[in-house]
């Protein structure tokens, strides 16, 4: 065997520049093709943990019908069930109250949805916190302060410090009215918060909406320890008494589109690897055709098919193990690149947008082994087998035809 794959390699050399044309095509395609993965794969991996770890969470817990109206009045029943299951799965969850009503700042007006949340449990659950655009979060012991979203802000002309006048219809039927300070506004995370966002403490949201400690939705996130489905089945048991939605649910044309993009991954690869078969198939079938005098000699003198079909084969194994190794050494290469520097899309139009969800718009790689095994395996079979219509075609030569060609 090794003797078969020497004789490949000097068959090879025999047209150095045909080679290494051919072989520098089937390098840039195995490196793209290991790019194209990881770059796919971050994307993919990013886009999911940005769903579920800004703010929506992998699973969310709501009332009944509560998605239909977002009635005030349809709030979860006992809901320290399900933050006691949570505590006990190790699944972080973030309780929240929302309502409606009206946000105005001098004489800027605009419709509001209010949002009471837990900053400690928030904090520890979802990483919106973070996301500050000017001034500071509240932290568990700030009151009469809020967080309003970046639209909205634009909308009252507000500023940090600025009044902001709450006026709600609560649920025991009475108007309130309430001033909080503008302590905080977000950076775009979802294009709701941006628009209509005044996020408070849970105990101001509760003396403002006379809520009485209404409870509309437990926001769910295990931080990649589980998947989302895995989430929700531990609360399965719950399931009568509450709607309990994964992200995929409450977002389907986002799931849709990320299944599509994991598809489409599959897709270019294999456009890919039928450019690596095309290129094999042309240099196999030129170096055939130059040396049809010379296996029609072969036959003559005794030499099997098999063997024919082998050393073709043999040579095209060679190539392509050249091309894997070269390949993957520059795939890893621009993986790098791209870990480093990143390619910035915000030129191509500000923040990244999907169904109303912001995205990271610096597209970076997340390489893994598989995908430079994947390459290697699929670019060598597919350059062996692209090879067989050549070899097949030289092993069934009539010798003295062969040898008649000039």
């Amino acid at each position: 065997m090794p003797l078969t794959f020497k004789i490949a390699t000097r068959n090879l050399l025999r047209n150095k520049k045909r080679t290494l044309i051919t072989l520098s095509a089937l390098v840039f395609n195995c490196a793209m093709l290991i790019a194209l993965f990881a770059m796919m794969r971050y994307w993919i991996e990013q886009s999911i943990t940005n769903i579920t770890s800004l703010a929506i969470g992998q699973v969310q817990i709501h009332a009944p019908e509560y998605r239909e109206d977002r009635s005030l009045y349809k709030s979860i029943d006992n809901p320290e069930e399900y933050l006691a299951i949570a505590k006990k799965e190790n699944i972080s969850a973030s309780p929240r109250s929302y309502g409606y009503g009206l946000a105005s700042i001098d004489t800027k007006s605009a419709g509001a949805q209010y949002w009471g949340i837990d900053p400690l449990k928030e904090r520890q659950t979802f990483r919106f916190a973070e996301y500050i655009l000017e001034g500071d979060f509240f932290n568990d012991k700030i009151q009469s302060q809020v967080v309003i979203g970046r639209k909205l802000a634009r909308s009252l002309n507000a500023n940090i410090g600025s009044e902001l006048i709450a006026v709600v219809q609560a649920a025991d039927g009475s108007m309130g009215n309430e001033i909080y300070r503008v302590g905080g506004i977000l950076q775009t995370i979802s294009e709701e918060m941006d628009r209509s966002a005044v996020i408070m403490h849970q105990k101001d949201f509760e003396e403002l909406f006379s809520s009485a400690g209404r409870i509309h939705e437990i926001a769910l996130n295990s931080k990649n320890k589980l998947t989302s489905t895995q989430v929700a089945e531990e609360f399965n048991v719950a399931a009568k008494k509450v709607e309990i939605k994964t992200w995929e649910q409450l977002l389907p044309t986002l799931a849709d589109m990320l299944r599509v993009s994991r598809s489409a991954m599959y897709v270019f690869s294999f456009i890919f690897f039928i450019a690596v078969g095309f290129g094999v198939l042309n240099t196999m079938l030129m170096a055939t055709h130059d040396r049809i005098r010379e296996y029609g000699m072969l036959k003559a003198l005794g030499t099997k098919p098999w063997r024919i079909i082998m050393d073709v084969c043999s040579e095209a194994f060679v190539l392509s193990a050249c091309a894997a190794i070269l390949g993957s050494l520059a795939g890893v290469f621009l993986c790098f690149l791209l870990d480093t520097y990143g390619i910035d899309l915000s030129s191509m139009g500000g923040s990244m947008r999907m169904s109303g969800i912001a995205f990271d718009p610096v597209l970076r790689s997340d390489l893994k082994p598989v995908d430079i095994v994947f390459t290697v395996i699929a670019t060598s079979a597919c350059c062996v087998l692209a090879s067989l219509f050549p070899a097949i075609k030289a092993a069934r030569l009539s010798p003295i035809k062969a040898m008649q060609k000039h």
